[in-house]
């Protein structure tokens, strides 16, 4: 084995949070800068922040880099270089490491994505949402299905071989029919893997302003779109790995699974969140509080929002609730190693009532969530955890 390999794993995540037009659905930390000097200011940052940790993960071997946002894809390629060549100077990141790159189909082209490619990305995000024209207007989309295409097209002939695209159900003029031909027109391309996402609507953004006012499905129209989309995945080679992730054999996104399975992982860049050596933190969500704070020598800024010591207790109830996510669910063997509580004691008296109902699926190895429990998976484990708590 070779010294690298020894290292325990780690997980980046990078944020970058700005956007061409920020979609009426999105709460996440991103805006549209008004000036490209915001941009190399932060990027001056964020490369700063990976230096700052640099020694503090020399024993790491970083096996997944995930640069979300926002709209990664927005920087142009000469930011993007300077980001990924940082984080190859300051961190243990063999080749055989997944690095992901999300990506809007209207801030892209051929030799943008080729050269990611050629630094070192090998998984690509792409999001779409819809192939329907009305319903990417209504998600204030700023791309058509056509660019989305092309998109697709231009990242196959730039050597990718690891494509995911994001679908949205429930979303505002959607029927179980436009639905269908959404998945009927992503799966035709054959991405090696789909994300499944429901459309919440956060407080503080359009949405939630115009709530009332919004041509959404009805609740049953939207849990048969989830029923339907799991068995039209599988019977096209997707497997469920997660509530809303689907991927064909061995395509399941290793960055994402760290999150599920409480592995560690951290997080630069603004609003990014880490797990790190027992501790669950965050980065703050302004933007000129972060710059100014790793720019400035000698600054009283302290660009951390959050810090919490995770109990044993704690760990339990989110190893469960992150657990519970998957198609595997929690492994009560996995769970008393790791804990020396036993599972059944612990959670599985609150799940009886939810595996006599369907909701959950207990085999005496694993308690698990079915499909009709995923899509009110979190109820479920609101209550139970909750309860959990208080026991």
């Amino acid at each position: 084995m070779s010294m690298l390999n020894s290292k325990p794993s780690l997980g980046l995540y990078i944020h970058i949070p700005f956007c061409r037009s920020k979609c009426d659905y999105c709460d996440f930390c991103s805006f549209v800068p008004n000036s490209g000097g915001i941009v190399e200011h932060y990027t001056d940052a964020l490369i700063l922040q990976m230096e700052d940790w640099s020694d503090k993960c020399r024993g790491y071997r970083v096996d997944s880099v995930y640069l979300g946002g926002g709209t990664p894809t927005f920087l142009d390629s000469r930011h993007l270089g300077r980001i990924l060549n940082a984080l190859y100077d300051n961190f243990s990141i063999p080749r055989s490491a997944e690095i992901s790159v999300e990506c809007n189909p209207a801030t892209d082209d051929f030799k943008k994505l080729r050269k990611l490619k050629r630094a070192g990305v090998n998984r690509l995000s792409i999001g779409l949402q819809s192939a329907n024209e009305n319903e990417l207007r209504a998600l204030g989309r700023i791309h058509t299905y056509r660019q989305f295409e092309e998109t697709y097209d231009n990242a196959r002939r730039a050597g990718f071989e690891n494509i995911s695209v994001d679908v949205m159900y429930g979303i505002p003029d959607q029927t179980e029919k436009s639905f269908a031909h959404t998945l009927s027109a992503v799966t035709s391309l054959a991405p090696d893997h789909i994300s499944l996402y429901a459309l919440k609507i956060e407080d503080g953004t359009p949405f939630a302003s115009r709530r009332d006012t919004l041509n959404l499905p009805d609740d049953d129209s939207v849990y048969s779109m989830y029923v339907n989309a799991v068995k039209y995945l599988a019977a096209r080679g997707y497997e469920r790995y997660e509530i809303s992730n689907f991927a064909k054999r061995g395509q399941a996104c290793l960055h994402n699974l760290k999150y599920w399975h409480c592995d560690e992982y951290l997080g630069l860049g603004a609003s990014a969140h880490s797990y790190f050596k027992g501790e669950r933190f965050s980065t703050t969500r302004n933007i000129r509080d972060y710059i100014d704070g790793l720019e400035i020598i000698d600054s009283d800024i302290d660009i951390v929002a959050s810090r919490d010591s995770v109990g044993s207790d704690e760990s339990m109830d989110e190893y469960v609730m992150l657990g519970m996510r998957l198609e595997e669910g929690v492994n009560i063997r996995d769970f008393e190693g790791r804990f020396g509580v036993s599972f059944a004691e612990k959670y599985g008296h609150l799940l009886d009532e939810y595996v006599e109902d369907g909701f959950v699926i207990a085999d005496g190895e694993s308690y698990r969530f079915s499909t009709s429990g995923m899509f009110v998976s979190n109820y479920i484990l609101s209550s139970v955890l909750n309860l959990g708590s208080n026991g």
